[in-house]
């Protein structure tokens, strides 16, 4: 026999012993009970049980907090961090640079009229460690270091704002379309006549009937693009419509409006926030693609777009003039998709522990 098999056994014949022992303690017949043999039995047998409520609600009692474990698990994603870190200094030295000592205005031609013979800065190179144009200058003698950073600035304010009001659009239709029955085949057929038009062609009608400027170029990319995330959304909002919760609450006569907010935003919040994240560098690239055919904001107004097709033509002869707005770019498409996917995995409550 196996030492596991003898204390198995011993430990049966312990438990069988304390159990009939109970039993005859506890289950003595009347006759039984005398007061010798009540008076051997231990004291908290005959002591009464009081109700402790504090003690009870702190079992009960838990300190989730849905915000908290989601910036919790979001600060254990290393590459999140510091993708949003670099964000976070790029985005503010963008606007912290116009009051920087020694920054040349983004639009002044620099050019020495008064000087014998007359001085024309343009095209002048990168001066890194030397002279006043950090990043040299454009074709006109505009500084690049300056314009940039304002195109920077412009191009982040145009790809906040349609992905603020596209999503704001996308998510309020967008649960309407798949909660309400009735307005199923109204935003369908929406859905099917925006969705085949180009967005190109949205652009150049709006630049054509109202000009070329910051907030037409806002409001013809927010009506094409609110549809696109309220078609995803009603998807999710079908997914959820019909579970427990949500039938327990119809029952009850709760509205469809405290249904939406309460028990359907709640669960398309990760989802929400990766395409926001997403909505802003694809806004931006939008920009820089209609910029670079021609049909974005007038260069008078910089931004990365506008740098991008003025560098197009110097590209060979003048690289740096394409590198860097073309690296700002990049950092800012890869850091909001590295940084969004963080943030959506950490905001999904299944991953929360």
């Amino acid at each position: 026999m196996s030492k596991y098999n003898v204390w198995l056994k011993t430990a049966n014949k312990l438990e069988e012993s304390i159990i009939d022992d109970f039993r005859a303690r506890v289950t003595a017949s009347p006759d039984d009970l005398t007061e010798e043999n009540a008076a051997k039995l231990p004291a908290e047998y005959f002591q009464f049980a009081h109700n402790e409520f504090k003690e009870a609600e702190r079992a009960g009692y838990s300190n989730y907090s849905y915000w908290g474990s989601t910036i919790r698990m979001f600060f254990r994603n290393k590459m999140g961090v510091v993708t949003f870190a670099i964000l976070v200094v790029l985005m503010g030295f963008a606007f912290i640079q116009p009051i920087l000592p020694g920054q040349l205005d983004p639009g002044t031609i620099h050019d020495d009229l008064t000087a014998v013979p007359v001085r024309f800065y343009r095209n002048v190179p990168p001066q890194f460690f030397e002279g006043r144009f950090f990043l040299g200058t454009n074709a006109i003698g505009q500084d690049l270091w300056a314009r940039m950073w304002a195109g920077t600035r412009n191009s982040l304010f145009i790809g906040f704002t349609v992905a603020g009001i596209s999503m704001a659009f996308g998510i309020m239709f967008g649960m309407l379309w798949g909660y309400v029955r009735k307005l199923d085949f109204l935003f369908t057929e929406m859905y099917n006549i925006i969705n085949n038009i180009p967005n190109t062609i949205i652009l150049i009608l709006a630049a054509m009937l109202f000009g070329p400027s910051i907030p037409v170029l806002v409001a013809a990319m927010s009506m094409w693009a609110w549809i696109g995330h309220a078609h995803n959304i009603r998807n999710l909002t079908l997914m959820f419509r019909d579970r427990e919760f949500n039938l327990a609450s119809r029952c009850l006569g709760t509205g469809v409006f405290r249904v939406i907010i309460r028990n359907l935003l709640p669960q398309m919040i990760s989802v929400i926030m990766l395409r926001m994240a997403l909505a802003v560098p694809i806004a931006i690239t939008g920009e820089v693609f209609l910029s670079y055919l021609g049909l974005g904001i007038s260069q008078v107004t910089p931004t990365l777009g506008n740098l991008l097709e003025m560098a197009r033509p110097l590209m060979r002869a003048h690289p740096y003039q394409l590198l860097f707005p073309a690296a700002i770019l990049s950092v800012i498409s890869i850091c909001f998709y590295l940084a969004g996917n963080a943030f959506s995995d950490s905001a999904d409550p299944r991953n929360h522990v």
